[in-house]
């Protein structure tokens, strides 16, 4: 089957999230985690691609976009999506920006959006300016993040770091008056060279006016929200055709753990609430790592039973993860926890576990990798931009939920391992 629509995602969350908003549309959708080394086959309509370069070095993250875009270009995409998280998580130098204009440049465009927002999740935009519910960017807790701490949350002063052409705005007054309108704003903008435009978007509703107005552009760039009314508008008109969701994933009989790198402050009030419950859990400490390696944490796992559901985490308070940056250096401390979690993972699979929840973008970038997981099929939603994904991994069928930082609710571990049991 020939693709339509081709996605790349900066991290494997963000991949997730984008997949399980897309998949509402009925219409059947593949993620591939990393660039496929083999040509296009067997590829859906809505096709993605997740990499893990977020906090990658600019060019190594431009060279494995550049990859992905031309093998979706062969599965036959005409439309395409740069999805990145919806709090806009990048350096002064990038990645957003940089990887933007690559893809513009390939793609023969001269003009983009930007639109994080993600209402349902508490993402707004308003006079270019991005909240995390009712709190600035940077004044959230992302002002504190390990690797991408957010200090502005105007997206123009951000963007026009990364960036060698003309940011502009299309504010939420112009998106108020209807895709009309917003059609002819970024046309405008477009004839005074401004490239790179970002849109506001405090409600649905809004995602629903910009998907309309720019449903023919070639190429969108945002969160996963503001992309998913796109296939319904496609499905309208003529390009896309639903398919059969009514068979359901499956996969094999085995127990459930939970693997957590997320600093963030949601993921902090997650794990608190699960351990509340009684459930075991073992904290890794980077500095511990550095002197006994993962033995302690598989003799603890190795003695749990099967059915306990254990939790394994690195989530912790800023001023914890900071005491551990000083001492290692922010890109050891947390090249260790990926690391560790990711060994874990692997172990966790040689004891039989078949059900993996993993929170945090980089960690799921690393447990998805070590466990040679290469395509996912989305499942049903835990919450918004969550779903249960299922894949293959060393001969086994498991199924894998990888969830953004900041997403669900505190009782997120235990809902994941109700939706799949339902």
């Amino acid at each position: 089957m020939t693709s339509f629509f081709g996605a790349i995602a900066d991290d494997f969350t963000g991949a997730t999230d984008l997949a399980g908003l897309l998949a509402r549309s009925g219409v059947q959708v593949s993620l591939r985690i990393g660039v496929p080394q083999h040509p296009p086959a067997n590829t859906a309509p809505l096709e993605i691609i997740a990499l893990k370069s977020r906090t990658a070095p600019v060019e190594e993250a431009l060279a494995e976009t550049l990859a992905a875009l031309d093998w979706l270009c062969q599965a036959g995409a005409t439309r395409f999506f740069w999805k990145y998280c919806s709090t806009f998580d990048s350096t002064p130098h990038g990645n957003i920006g940089p990887v933007a204009e690559a893809l513009m440049k390939a793609l023969g465009i001269d003009q983009t959006i930007y639109c994080p927002a993600f209402p349902e999740n508490g993402r707004s935009i308003f006079m270019g300016n991005l909240f995390v519910g009712e709190q600035p960017l940077a004044e959230s807790p992302m002002k504190d993040h390990p690797l991408t701490p957010m200090r502005d949350s105007n997206l123009m002063r951000l963007l026009k770091p990364q960036v060698t052409r003309p940011v502009g705005l299309a504010n939420r007054q112009i998106v108020a008056k209807g895709a009309d309108a917003l059609r002819h704003k970024l046309a405008q903008l477009q004839a005074d060279g401004v490239a790179h435009v970002i849109i506001d978007a405090v409600a649905n509703e809004d995602l629903y006016i910009i998907a309309d107005a720019c449903s023919v552009m070639t190429l969108l760039t945002g969160g996963s929200a503001v992309a998913m009314p796109l296939p319904e508008l496609w499905l309208k008109q003529g390009h896309l055709t639903k398919h059969d969701t009514a068979n359901k994933h499956r996969a094999d009989a085995g127990p459930a753990i939970i693997l957590s790198g997320s600093c963030s402050a949601m993921t902090n009030r997650q794990v608190a609430a699960y351990l509340s419950q009684g459930h075991p859990g073992f904290r890794l400490d980077p500095l511990d790592l550095v002197e006994n390696g993962t033995s302690a944490v598989f003799d603890w796992l190795s003695a749990q039973a099967l059915a306990a559901t254990p939790i394994i985490y690195a989530t912790a308070a800023p001023d914890i993860v900071r005491a551990a940056q000083v001492k290692l250096g922010a890109e050891r401390a947390g090249a260790l926890i990926e690391a560790g979690l990711a060994e874990c993972a692997v172990k966790a699979r040689e004891l039989g576990f078949r059900r993996f929840v993993v929170a945090g973008g980089e960690t799921s970038g690393a447990v998805t990798k070590a466990l040679g997981i290469t395509r996912l099929d989305i499942g049903a939603e835990i919450a918004p931009g969550v779903p249960w994904c299922f894949a293959e991994t060393a001969g086994h069928k498991v199924a894998i939920t990888l969830k953004s930082g900041n997403f669900g609710a505190e009782n997120f571990f235990e809902r994941a391992l109700e939706v799949l049991a339902a």
